[in-house]
């Protein structure tokens, strides 16, 4: 049996996170800027993401696309949901009755059959041949839309595990634009405040700060600084809001309807990051990978996943957040219509499924389909390249006229040989 792959991540200090800044900055990798006439396009300051990626695989068969009494179908029943004639898990009661807030994608066909290349490959969008290491959708959206008026970071990622600064995630782009990671839906514990140190002293320490990078800034390009700073004064800002991470003073209904386990309050937490002000917020939900005993195991993965994800885009619905919030929920692939010798399914990139929800999203439509058993995809099939281009377009941004600088290299920011997806947008 397989085990679970997960990305090693670890944690930063704030000296630590600063240090690693400086050091990546001086090497020169601030490129990767849009054209000037392209960013006056782009000046969309209100829309955002919210990236809900289910590490491992998710079984399409036992969510958004059940195949009972067939073959591979396994034990659970489908349930229909409020769109005439489409079904889901039994595994999904709540998500069946608010299909019609969602667009569902079942004619997904990707690549990679391991985790190694599905995550970073899924994740990036990767235009093939290009020579470069191309950024991570939530880092290309930092770029492309830039932060919100709150001055948070851009790009925020709650995650179990190790939190801290992941500038490897823009790729090309530079630093800038990495992810902030919370690890267990937590700050860097080192990037607060001591209580030792007063306000006054700390605003002393910052005055003191920004004048020696001036002062570094002048023999150098004044890129190779703005990173620094900038990451550094976006945390600042989200350290006066640390109340948004101290789920205990939540009302207890409102962490009852997202669940008492961690995907559940990780995922109310995202929500506050987006009402805060953060532009792209990523939620992580590992364990997917259910190469043995799927099916017990799953039962409380997809509960937990339909409770915390109804919530969500009630919420966001509730509060007209939804209007100008895309919503993604996927894995790096599906899983295997044939059950293996440990009762589980292995990784299956041939056929599966992508939930879609919000700006730009045809509400309650159902795209693409699979055969019978689930096996295959029937007709037109979409690659990842498809899917980016598919973002891009809800949120206002017209992949195929926009194109990062590389330096003197124009790089195209999803696959110039695919598009958008019929019936996906509204």
């Amino acid at each position: 049996m397989n085990a679970l792959c997960t990305p090693s991540e670890h944690a930063l200090s704030r000296r630590q996170w600063l240090g690693q800044m400086s050091g990546a900055v001086a090497a020169g990798a601030m490129s990767g800027l849009v054209s000037p006439a392209a960013g006056e396009v782009l000046k969309q300051k209100e829309k955002q993401v919210l990236f809900i990626w289910l590490d491992g695989g998710m079984s399409q068969l036992e969510s958004w696309d059940p195949k009972p009494n067939t073959q591979f179908g396994g034990p659970f029943r489908s349930i229909p949901s409020v769109i005439p004639g489409v079904h889901v898990s039994e595994l999904m009661p709540r998500m069946a009755k608010k299909l019609d807030k969602i667009c569902l994608v079942r004619g997904m066909h990707t690549q990679d059959n391991s985790h190694s290349a599905g995550v970073p490959r899924i994740q990036r969008g990767d235009p093939v041949n290009r020579g470069v290491i191309y950024p991570y959708f939530g880092s290309a959206i930092a770029k492309l839309l830039g932060p919100t008026a709150s001055g948070l970071p851009p790009y925020v990622w709650v995650k179990p595990g190790s939190g801290g600064f992941k500038p490897t995630d823009a790729g090309f782009l530079g630093p800038k634009y990495g992810s902030l990671a919370f690890g267990d839906g937590q700050p860097p514990p080192d990037l607060l405040r001591p209580d030792s140190v007063s306000p006054e002293q700390d605003t002393a320490r910052n005055e003191l700060r920004n004048a020696l990078n001036l002062n570094f800034a002048k023999p150098r390009r004044s890129t190779n600084t703005e990173a620094n700073s900038y990451v550094f004064d976006t945390a600042e800002v989200l350290l006066k809001q640390r109340e948004i991470f101290d789920t205990t003073k939540y009302p207890q209904k409102e962490k009852d309807r997202y669940g008492d386990h961690q995907l559940g309050q990780h995922m109310l937490i995202g929500r506050k990051l987006l009402e805060a002000g953060c532009r792209f917020v990523k939620v992580n939900s590992y364990g997917w990978d259910t190469h043995g005993d799927h099916f017990n195991g799953t039962v409380s993965l997809v509960n937990r996943f339909d409770q915390a994800f109804a919530a969500v885009l009630e919420d966001l619905e509730a509060t007209g957040q939804l209007e100008h919030t895309l919503v993604i929920a996927m894995s790096e692939f599906g899983r295997t219509p044939r059950i293996n010798g440990h009762a589980g399914r292995d990784h299956w990139p041939e056929a599966w499924s992508i939930a879609l929800a919000g700006c730009g999203i045809h509400r309650g439509a159902v795209i693409g389909e699979t055969n019978a058993q689930g096996t295959f995809v029937k007709g037109d099939a979409w690659d990842i390249g498809h899917m980016f281009h598919t973002w891009y377009h809800a949120l206002g941004i017209k992949s195929g006229d926009v194109e990062f600088e590389n330096g003197d290299q124009p790089l195209p920011i999803a696959h110039d040989d695919m598009g958008v997806i019929p019936g996906v947008l509204s």
